[in-house]
């Protein structure tokens, strides 16, 4: 019963520092392109890479903390779907540089990112 409350607890607190993230950057930025989905997935791919390299690395903690994190934060927080529903959707406006900017940029980085992340917590 422990894993489904500390799912539920990091979906919450995902949930949340999505829409916030995602709100606070396309406000700023507009919305031609999806800066906000973008910038999440982007980040969420350094905080799993930096969560599961260092909860992997570190017997003493508690395993419970991947449920925290990676399933239920990450889970919640990640918009992959998200992410490919905007390309199709830039796609089929005609703007297919754009859309392969955003499909390519998101992957290109998104694994330097998780590379990024679990670099840092080699590191520590």
């Amino acid at each position: 019963m422990q894993k489904y409350l500390l799912i539920a607890l990091g979906g919450g607190l995902g949930s949340i520092a999505r829409y916030w993230v995602g709100s606070t950057i396309s406000g700023r930025l507009g919305a031609k392109f999806p800066y906000g989905t973008f910038i999440i997935n982007i980040t969420a791919c350094v905080i799993i890479g930096f969560a599961l390299t260092a909860l992997g690395k570190r017997a003493d903690l508690n395993p419970a903390w991947r449920y925290l994190i990676a399933v239920g934060f990450i889970g919640a927080y990640s918009t992959f779907s998200t992410y490919e529903w905007e390309t199709l959707s830039t796609l089929r406006s005609g703007a297919f540089l754009l859309g392969a900017l955003y499909a390519g940029g998101s992957v290109v980085l998104g694994l330097v990112a998780v590379w990024a992340g679990a670099a840092l917590a080699d590191a520590l």
